[in-house]
């Protein structure tokens, strides 16, 4: 009997230190996996501190090449500068900047747009009115917002009085009680 129970026992531990191998096998090869992951991450996301830096001066060439030459001394520097401008638009597109530049008119959308103003509004309102300044991604990553002026649309006074005048009323109501 002895020497069943103390073949039992060995089995047992036998098979716990297997299944210890085994657990410490998983845990290595998924530590493995979230390293890569994040290894490839760290590198598709490598330049945002750079491209953070950089977005104000295109933003600048942005704004100076929209304004109108006064002069054709200006117009070859404004053809100059495009030409400056459009290679780093290049260099950021290879590295996977992309801008997002939504026209007037479209809707907004506050995932990557930021609303600088709010302007009522007799037409639909949330829609773009004016757009300040672009705004780029890295990938999926939203690195600027769109600064944008947003509609708003206009509210009737009296619908505007009539909702106060409840609101007032449901106070009262509630003071009651």
């Amino acid at each position: 009997m002895k020497l069943k129970d103390a073949a039992e026992a060995e089995r047992k531990e036998k098979e716990e230190w297997k299944n210890k191998a085994y657990m410490a096998y998983a845990d290595t090869a998924n530590l493995r996996k979230s390293l890569e992951a994040d290894h490839r991450e760290a590198l598709r996301y490598r330049a945002e501190g750079f491209v953070e830096n950089l977005l104000p001066a295109l933003d600048s060439f942005y704004m100076a090449l929209s304004a109108e030459p006064n002069s054709q001394e200006a117009k070859n520097y404004q053809q100059g500068f495009s030409f400056i401008y459009n290679q780093l638009q290049n260099a950021l597109s290879s590295e996977g900047v992309t801008e997002i530049l939504p026209k007037v008119g479209d809707d907004f959308d506050p995932a990557f747009m930021h609303a600088m103003e709010v302007e009522e509004s007799e037409d639909e309102g949330n829609k773009v009115l004016q757009v300040y300044s672009k705004g780029y991604r890295l990938h999926e990553k939203l690195i600027k917002p769109v600064m944008v002026k947003v509609s708003k649309q206009k509210q009737d006074k009296p619908a505007e009085e009539a909702k106060e005048a409840a609101s007032a009323e449901d106070t009262k109501e509630a003071n009651k009680a």
